[in-house]
């Protein structure tokens, strides 16, 4: 699709944000929106799910409701009440989001957390937060075991399919676990969720999340997935349900519009993705721009192999470039809607090419109900073109209390009141906003450097990189340098099959160069390339620089 026919594209965006108003009732709870009240409708189905071995099967609305309420009932028999905290350590399955319902109904806090952290990991979140329940599966079971005895808090661990000493068994407890459940009742503000963000910076901080969150997710989500839902509407997305983007941007507001989930457990692959795709009609998606590069590497033209349905694809975490996206239009027929958020206050800006144009490359504007601005360290706005951190007011553009916003940092008031500069709250993220109201990412506050005196910004040049044919993925950081400062620095995984050899390697960092030369600004092509075997990643899919940036610190003090 040409850029020009974008712009002739429909544009309701100011009618739709101007006329925007919050309805946020006093009493409300994730559980009832999410679950109850599609409970009565027998065949209507909550999550499709399989495995990695082959197992599947389906779950209704009315099923999820009387296994949510056995859990209910199992938690309060062992004592646990409103506001304690009760960790879910599952990946992908049906007892993960029966675990969500069930903590919800008895007004305490869920607690996910991934299946991939180690004891360390593991051990601190439990701690901090005071957990006094979890409940695992074998992916972490032997993880939790071993910090266990560490975490006096933790009154009960509850055993997904593995034996684990000292621990209930689920289908035991389930199974005498009596059927009826009556919901305690909380207001909007009362907390629901806590989510322990990556730890960039220092300790990892528990953002205390209130019920009113999903709320003031579901103008971003909706605009994003093309106005979910419509007729037919199928979810899918491989982002972790234990983090903001598996659970706020994927299963909590599919849940909430009573529209089916696809739940796999299993690791991501481009032929897994389209296999599931295909095999349960996706409609709606959120898929990271790391897994839609290996999408493209994988299948450059998917659609003459898969029969697919997509009618709207959501990318967030990293900028999604210009490669992805037109690759996205071209071969599946859908223009990505790049979305950006937080874990504090997620879902605010974005896109939705049902409802106005995209510009490739740019984050998207504000979505409806948030009013966003790019400011300085003062937090005065800046002017049109001027990089700045992304911010986000309390109160929306008719001065209404914004639903979207983190109640605070769990036990952590320090950090939570300098992530606020006034009413502005600060996202450590660097962005310019342009005349038209769409912001363009420049990276993390911290991910940004200078070499030779330019401001670099990472994320255009890993797009050029991986337009290459030969790149599978990039991420550049700053190489100390004692004359510039810092040279630019690239570390590439090569697509599998590339050939290698010392000679190879050489003609190919050249090739690279040259690329990256003829495109951007000549202070920017990587004066030095390494090629990696796979890229330091979070588990939310986002490229960890800092670890490539400390060991080229290390590299140089080394010298």
């Amino acid at each position: 699709m040409a850029h020009t026919d974008r712009r002739s594209q429909r544009d309701d965006y100011d009618e739709l944000y101007n006329g925007f108003r919050w309805q946020v009732p006093d009493e409300f709870n994730i559980a009832e929106v999410c679950c109850a009240r599609w409970a009565g409708d027998d065949g209507r189905i909550a999550v499709y799910y399989e495995d990695d071995q082959g197992y599947s099967g389906t779950l209704t609305y009315a099923e999820l409701q009387r296994q949510a309420n056995r859990l209910s009932n199992v938690l309060q028999a062992r004592g646990a009440r409103r506001g304690d905290r009760i960790a879910i350590i599952l990946p992908q399955r049906v007892e993960t989001a029966v675990a969500h319902i069930a903590c919800h109904q008895i007004g305490a806090v869920a607690m996910p957390m991934s299946i991939l952290f180690g004891p360390d990991a593991l051990e601190y979140r439990l701690q901090n937060s005071e957990a006094v329940v979890a409940i695992v599966d074998q992916a972490a079971a032997a993880a939790l075991q071993e910090i266990r005895a560490q975490c006096p808090a933790l009154r009960e661990v509850i055993a997904v399919d593995c034996a684990l000493p000292g621990a209930l068994d689920w289908a035991e407890e389930m199974q005498s676990a009596l059927e009826h459940f009556m919901p305690v009742r909380t207001r909007h503000s009362d907390p629901a969720v806590l989510i322990y963000t990556s730890g960039t910076t220092g300790a990892p901080k528990g953002a205390l999340i209130p019920h009113a969150a999903i709320i003031g997710n579901l103008t971003g989500f909706v605009a994003s997935q093309n106005w979910f839902p419509q007729d037919g509407d199928v979810f899918w997305s491989p982002a972790d349900w234990a983090w903001t983007g598996g659970l706020m941007d994927a299963l909590l507001p599919t849940l909430y519009f009573g529209k089916p989930i696809v739940g796999y457990r299993g690791r991501f692959s481009a032929d897994t993705a389209f296999a599931l795709l295909e095999k349960y009609g996706v409609t709606n998606t959120f898929l990271f721009p790391t897994a839609l590069k290996m999408m493209m590497k994988a299948f450059p033209a998917p659609r003459d192999r898969f029969k697919l349905k997509l009618r709207a694809i959501m990318s967030a975490g990293e900028a999604v470039g210009d490669a992805v996206f037109n690759w996205c239009e071209t071969a599946l027929g859908v223009t990505p809607n790049e979305m950006f958020g937080q874990t504090e206050m997620n879902y605010i800006v974005g896109n939705s090419a049902r409802r106005w144009p995209a510009k490739p490359g740019s984050m998207g504007r504000p979505y409806p109900g948030h009013l966003v601005a790019v400011i300085d360290d003062e937090g005065n706005r800046a002017k049109p073109g001027e990089i700045g951190e992304v911010a986000i007011r309390r109160t929306d553009i008719h001065g209404h209390p914004d639903p979207i916003f983190f109640l605070g940092y769990w036990r952590n008031p320090e950090a939570t009141q300098a992530k606020y500069t006034g009413d502005w709250c600060r996202t450590g993220d660097l962005a310019s906003m342009d005349e038209d109201g769409y912001l363009w990412y420049q990276g993390r506050a911290d991910d940004m450097f200078k070499a030779a005196g330019y401001r670099i910004g990472p994320s255009e040049i890993e797009n050029c990189l991986v337009k290459h044919p030969s790149v599978a993925n990039a991420a550049v950081v700053p190489k100390p340098d004692a004359e510039r400062g810092a040279l630019v620095k690239a570390y590439v995984v090569l697509v599998a099959g590339t050939a290698r050899s010392p000679e190879d390697d050489a003609r190919l960092v050249r090739e690279l160069q040259e690329h990256v030369r003829g495109k951007l600004a000549p202070y920017e092509y990587p004066k030095e390339i390494e090629f990696i075997e796979e890229l330091p990643m979070t588990t939310t899919g986002k490229v960890q620089r800092r670890i490539l940036r400390l060991r080229e610190q290390e590299r140089a003090q080394a010298d």
